[in-house]
């Protein structure tokens, strides 16, 4: 059992409700990998009542399991960069990323990344985070991104999303009217060449499934919300073009038109998952940005 107000960034505290081995406890009820708890053994990170015990040693029901998480930071540049930090915790930091905004930094964009200004974020309230990353958005597409604070937040939200434990939701603008009020794009994905950015509807890719659900029908052009059931690379670009109705601004899948937008007009706009320790359910949404309200008054 997590008791919330017990719980820092840099320790878990649970108390057992069992009998079992302590190895039991980490992997079985706190979610740990393997590979953590051979850290936990070698660095002897991880007490029982305030002492260290080995992983096949039983923990009895009410006894105090403390594991210690804290670790250097990453090497990021900090830059106060006003970042849209709309939730915080012990474990997570949910950001609302602006349009041409870079996630983590690149060769070509060392600065005025993600990285950077939630490192700025996080050394002005005194926490020694190292900035990982759950989940990632492209440059050009705005929304959510969840930055775990410790590595245990980081497995077990990831596990979660491959698990497709996830509620994603986006926001799109694309070419012509879409029919259908609703409907489901179940279509395989696939990256022809290693080397390719591009990928395409081919049976022999991945399964990818899409929900949409048309907002507002408008001049030419359908406001969409999309649902993933999985988080295929490209996955709601490829889909939508293979319907016929491309992102507006896409330059690679969708259809361009600078006078409306100049980029592509999709916006991750709410996740729903479980927080990874308390397990309680958190949802987020974040509001259109001021772009995409622009070309949705522009095509009424």
């Amino acid at each position: 059992m997590f008791r919330k107000e017990d719980q820092r960034y840099n320790k878990i505290s649970y108390i057992s409700e069992e009998n079992l081995t302590l190895k039991e406890v980490l992997l079985d009820k706190l979610n740990f990998s393997v590979r953590s708890l051979s850290k936990m053994k070698r660095y002897k990170t991880v007490k029982v009542n305030n002492k260290y015990i080995k992983p096949s040693e039983m923990v009895k029901i009410g006894d105090l399991i403390e594991v210690e998480i804290s670790e250097d930071m990453a090497n990021f540049h900090p830059q106060d960069l006003n970042l849209d930090i709309i939730y915080d915790d012990f474990d997570i930091i949910m950001v609302n990323k602006p349009p041409f905004m870079v996630v983590h930094p690149t060769k070509s964009h060392f600065e005025n990344t993600i990285a950077n200004g939630v490192t700025h974020y996080i050394l002005d309230k005194k926490e020694n985070v190292k900035v990982r990353f759950v989940n990632r958005l492209d440059m050009n597409t705005s929304g959510l991104v969840i930055v775990a604070k410790n590595p245990y937040a980081q497995f077990v939200l990831s596990s979660d999303m491959k698990d497709d434990k996830f509620e994603k939701m986006y926001i799109a603008v694309v070419k012509g009217i879409v029919k259908e009020d609703s409907g489901t794009i179940n279509e395989p994905i696939h990256r022809p060449t290693d080397d390719s950015v591009k990928r395409v509807v081919d049976e022999k890719g991945q399964p990818s499934v899409t929900h949409f659900e048309v907002i507002e029908r408008l001049k030419d052009a359908t406001v969409l919300k999309l649902r993933l059931e999985t988080g295929r690379t490209h996955q709601i670009r490829v889909h939508l073009n293979h319907i016929g109705h491309g992102i507006i601004g896409d330059e690679l899948y969708g259809y361009v038109d600078e006078n409306l937008i100049n980029r592509q007009a999709l916006h991750a706009y709410s996740l729903k998952f479980k927080q990874p320790r308390t397990r309680e359910d958190l949802e987020f949404k974040a509001k259109l940005p001021e772009d995409m309200e622009k070309l949705i008054e522009k095509l009424r």
